[in-house]
């Protein structure tokens, strides 16, 4: 039938075409959506269906070319972040990823809670531009040690707040140093602010002070990235005494702290104080993110930060995005004000541990040429060393083929890595058997993972 109309011209009506064709007008209605879903027809509401607008045959096809040039060499290399975001294929069980599986996420009492958000005066109101007062003043009594709300600025998540601290910390084409291995998150922000990730050797108990201060000393960089508490990916927490050996470190160099606590609330047993705590002089830049123990979709994080350091974080917010969406933070502060945060956290907590020892002790079982780096106090992942005569990337693609996501060493590493590694995450399985299955997979995928030349 659209063969003899042109584009833009309107089809007969829906009785009309029933009447033509003698059919019902489920069929009608059918084909019609069969005919939008193939981009022949554009049905526009109140008004009719029309033919579609021509598309360019093959040979008319735009020369984009031109972009390669004007671009330049600035690449944003987001492949690893969208690795670690993607959705697994159905039948696939993800031992990796950095999010709570929606089974242990609150989603009722975050929809309760963002019931009562949007009932609040003023909710679809312009927020204040570092955020609700209120959101703020509980970020710095979650963090203490005499923060105050003055001091937080609430961003978009915790990635957000990365992004924001590297390009208003340090300039481009200069150093940043950070923990080897780290977060491949970081990584990529850093990259993208034009930076140059400098990596600093960790063991069991975080980074190394000596080869820190020896980092500073070589590269000039005015900025140290690190996770002092549950390190992801190796898990390793730093002590007391690493952490003012850090605080005293960095001022000698003139550097800031960017200090990521992205599992302050996935600790068993208690951390030593958040670096900020510790700090009177703004050297650290503290970032507590909601999203890891809520939703991927909670984008919600405070930043604390003091002096010029804060003013220009406050700036690169409002330049970018102005502010965060005030639903979000009525929502975020409903809910952390409400008894079912607390219920939430120790729920969290107690699951979490129970798959923490779960996966630990099938790997022993399962995998006992692998070695665990440490079993830490808690967290969401385990940091595996695999046997040297493993090929990492080829045990990766031979799991995925099992029907088991892990993720490479690699991607943690700024530079080369001292050995095959891969991270196995347990908070992202739908339960304990499920868990058990996917480590199961991984050990037949290494089995069959054809040995390397040494």
């Amino acid at each position: 039938m659209t063969e003899r109309l042109r584009p833009g011209d309107r089809l007969p009506s829906s009785r009309e075409l029933m009447r033509l064709h003698g059919v019902s007008p489920v069929t009608v209605s059918r084909a019609l959506g069969q005919l939008a879903a193939e981009g022949r027809v554009v049905i526009r509401p109140g008004s009719g269906t029309y033919v579609a607008p021509a598309t360019p045959r093959s040979g008319d096809t735009a020369d984009l070319s031109w972009q390669t040039v004007a671009l330049g060499d600035r690449v944003v290399d987001d492949a690893t972040v969208s690795g670690l975001l993607a959705s697994p294929p159905d039948g696939v069980i993800p031992l990796t990823g950095g999010y709570l599986t929606p089974a242990l996420r609150p989603a009722r009492a975050l929809s309760a809670a963002a019931s009562r958000a949007l009932r609040r005066p003023g909710a679809w109101e312009l927020p204040p531009l570092t955020g609700l007062a209120e959101l703020r003043g509980w970020f710095a009594r979650e963090v203490g040690g005499g923060v105050t709300a003055s001091d937080v600025l609430v961003v978009s998540g915790g990635q957000s707040a990365l992004t924001h601290a590297f390009r208003a910390l340090a300039a481009p084409d200069t150093p940043v140093l950070v923990e080897t291995p780290t977060y491949p998150g970081a990584l990529a922000a850093a990259r993208a602010a034009g930076l140059r990730a400098t990596a600093v050797p960790t063991d069991r108990d975080g980074v190394r002070p000596e080869l820190l201060a020896e980092a500073f000393a070589v590269t000039g960089a005015r900025v140290f990235f690190c996770q002092p508490t549950l390190h992801n990916p190796t898990g390793a927490t730093l002590t007391l005494e690493r952490r003012r050996q850090v605080l005293a470190i960095a001022r000698a160099a003139g550097a800031f702290v960017v200090e990521d606590d992205y599992a302050r609330y996935f600790t068993a047993a208690p951390a030593p104080p958040p670096m900020v705590t510790l700090d009177a002089h703004g050297t650290v830049v503290h970032v507590n993110s909601l999203s890891k123990v809520l939703s991927p979709s909670m984008r919600v994080a405070g930043v604390v930060a003091r002096g010029p350091a804060a003013r220009r974080l406050r700036a690169s917010q409002v330049v970018e995005s102005f502010f965060v969406a005030r639903p979000l933070q009525e929502t975020a502060l409903e809910f952390v004000g409400s008894p079912a945060w607390r219920r939430h956290l120790a729920a969290v907590g107690a699951e979490l541990t129970v798959r923490r020892d779960a996966l630990a002790a099938a790997l022993a079982a399962r995998l006992p040429a692998a070695e665990i780096h440490l079993v830490p106090r808690g967290g969401l992942h385990l940091w595996v060393r695999l046997p040297p005569d493993r090929d990492e990337d080829a045990v990766v693609e031979t799991a995925r083929r099992a029907g088991v996501l892990v993720s490479p060493g690699r991607i943690y590493y700024p530079a080369e890595p001292p050995g095959p590694h891969i991270r196995v995450t347990h908070s992202s399985a739908v339960h304990l058997a499920e868990l058990a299955e996917g480590v199961r997979r991984l050990a037949t995928a290494v089995e069959q993972t054809p040995l390397k030349a040494l």
